[in-house]
């Protein structure tokens, strides 16, 4: 038998339904949701995604440690390119080293010239203007040749610079990379790790979790309207009208908030904490995770948690609504939960208002119809009947409904939290 609890919210905005709520309850029966958008990955394939992306990892790796190698070369007095830049800065000195040899030889020739004597024979004279001109040639010569040498000397300097550019760029490609595939490993790795978490929980021996509507969780206090920029203080009921002692009960809160369209989703702007007899301390409310356990809760006896919802100044005008739940655990294997999910409705009013005495938010909570629904031991549930079925969501949702006047917007952009726990953790 497989422990499994399904007890969703739908609590994120849509963009284009009408003012709408969804009540849930758990659903339990044979076969597979008839409408689903995506099917879920076995734990095979999440192997072999991972083994994948680990694969790519190591690639990665490998090539960044290549690109790091490479640029290490080029930066060796070894590389060839710098052997190569070394080589025709010598020649480039050796070269000027020449031309102002050269240089020196035409001055020394024309001074040779003027400093023949009126009675320098024709023979004389000729030596020393022929002397002149060959050492005026090699200094063209010389002078072509500096030129040259500088000109290789200028084109090994970029290419060895060019070159190390390239590398950089490479390394920092290939970091790019790197980096690009270790999230992808880690997104997998994660995904195989929460699937086979998920297998475990599916897999516990026990009983089945079956829905308690004698457990209860009632919210009191909560203002039916809330100013921004302001924080109220409420309290969480939870009453175990059964006749039995449960072992371990576990609140459940959530806190949804749109602007008055009903369009734009503000949950960042609204904050949801709690405090109870076991964790004084203010604790916020995830949206993923149960509060701390009540162990035990007598038969008939109750216990209150302490609320705390704070909107930010910056928040429009519009409306939210706090889901409450709760579920529990016995020692025995058994477990169970609400079988609805309640909301409480409240308004939002812009920084400043004055909205003057308000009643307390009120609970609504829609009964899903879930005739020939049976509890059993399959991980997955028969479609329900109503709007939400044509959506693609689970199967385990019930039909969506009006929300009083609400405008809140639930539906087709729905998100559903699945609450699961293995007994006796809590996480």
């Amino acid at each position: 038998m497989k422990i499994r609890r399904i007890l969703a919210t739908a609590v994120a905005a849509a963009v284009t339904t009408p003012v709408l709520l969804l009540s849930v309850t758990p659903a339990f029966a044979d076969g597979k949701p008839a409408a689903q958008t995506q099917e879920k990955p076995s734990i095979s394939e999440l192997e072999r995604a991972a083994a994948a992306a680990q694969t790519a990892y190591d690639d990665a790796v490998a090539a960044e440690n290549a690109a790091y190698a490479a640029l290490e070369a080029l930066l060796s007095d070894t590389a060839p390119l710098k052997v190569a830049l070394d080589a025709a800065e010598t020649a480039a000195a050796d070269a000027a080293t020449a031309k102002a040899a050269a240089d020196q030889a035409v001055v020394d020739a024309e001074a040779a010239v003027d400093a023949l004597p009126e009675t320098a024979t024709e023979e004389e004279k000729t030596a020393a203007a022929t002397a002149l001109t060959d050492a005026e040639a090699a200094a063209a010569a010389a002078g072509e040749a500096k030129t040259a040498a500088d000109a290789e000397f200028v084109a090994a300097g970029d290419a060895l610079d060019d070159a190390r550019v390239a590398a950089s760029r490479a390394v920092g490609q290939a970091q790019d990379a790197t980096e690009a595939a270790l999230a992808d490993k880690t997104a997998a790795d994660e995904a195989l790790a929460k699937a086979k978490e998920e297998a475990a929980e599916e897999g516990e021996g026990g009983e089945e979790c079956v829905p308690e509507s004698k457990l209860t969780t009632v919210v009191t206090g909560l203002p039916s309207t809330v100013v921004a920029g302001t924080k109220v203080n409420f309290k969480l009921r939870v009453t175990n009208g059964t006749d039995k002692t449960l072992d371990e009960v576990l609140p459940f809160a959530y806190v949804h908030a749109t602007d008055k369209s009903g369009l734009k989703d503000i949950d960042d702007l609204v904050h949801l904490q709690w405090s109870s007899a076991s964790s004084k301390k203010w604790q916020t409310v995830d949206n993923e995770h149960y509060m701390d356990a009540i162990s035990p809760l007598k038969a008939g006896a109750h216990t209150d948690v302490k609320m705390r919802l704070t909107i930010d100044a910056s928040a429009p005008a519009g409306n939210g609504v706090t889901f409450v739940a709760g579920d529990y655990f016995n020692e025995d294997g058994s477990c169970g939960g609400n079988p609805d999910l309640e909301g409480y409705e409240f308004m939002i009013a812009a920084a400043g208002s004055e909205p003057g005495k308000v009643d307390d938010a009120k609970p609504s909570t829609t009964k899903p119809n879930t005739s020939g629904l049976q509890p059993q031991s399959g991980a997955s549930a028969s479609p329900v009947s109503g709007s939400l079925a044509s959506t693609g969501t689970s199967s385990a949702t019930s039909q969506l409904a009006l929300a009083s006047g609400a405008a809140l917007v639930i539906g087709a952009g729905a998100v559903f939290v699945v609450r699961r726990r293995k007994t006796g953790s809590h996480a």
